[in-house]
């Protein structure tokens, strides 16, 4: 099973961008966890911080499933919900943090609607949580 896991701006400061909130670990390093953990199956990552480059990678329909952290984008980019809506696969998006506890602002996601499954709070163990819950 193809797996793709998207992340959405500043997340490639995974590891050094407020680590009280984010962790101190890089997407990098623990993509390697996740791939020796899940060898059976294909991940791929891709991140950008350029909201029409999200939407043209997912747009590639090169997947089976997908795991999507949009960041702020998850708060009004109503061009990504659009895209997800019009993708027939399982996705899950997943936050870090407790969107729920943070900024009002951030407690809103237009994406969430146009996916299976929110994972919030689990901090880098939402992907991995994620995960598997698609095995299932």
């Amino acid at each position: 099973m193809k797996v793709l896991i998207v992340n959405g701006p500043n997340l490639n400061l995974l590891g050094t961008r407020e680590p009280e909130i984010y962790g101190s670990i890089s997407m990098e390093d623990y993509l390697a966890k996740l791939q020796s953990e899940f060898p059976s199956y294909e991940l791929t990552y891709y991140q950008s911080n350029i909201e029409g480059e999200i939407i043209n990678r997912l747009q590639k329909d090169d997947f089976d499933a997908l795991i999507i952290n949009p960041g702020a984008f998850t708060h009004y980019s109503y061009a990504i919900a659009d895209c997800l809506k019009n993708i027939q696969k399982t996705k899950i998006e997943v936050h870090i943090s407790n969107i729920y506890k943070r900024e009002e602002f951030r407690q809103k996601s237009v994406t969430a609607a146009n996916t299976d499954a929110v994972l919030s709070g689990f901090g880098m163990e939402g992907y991995r949580l994620a995960i598997l819950s698609i095995q299932h």
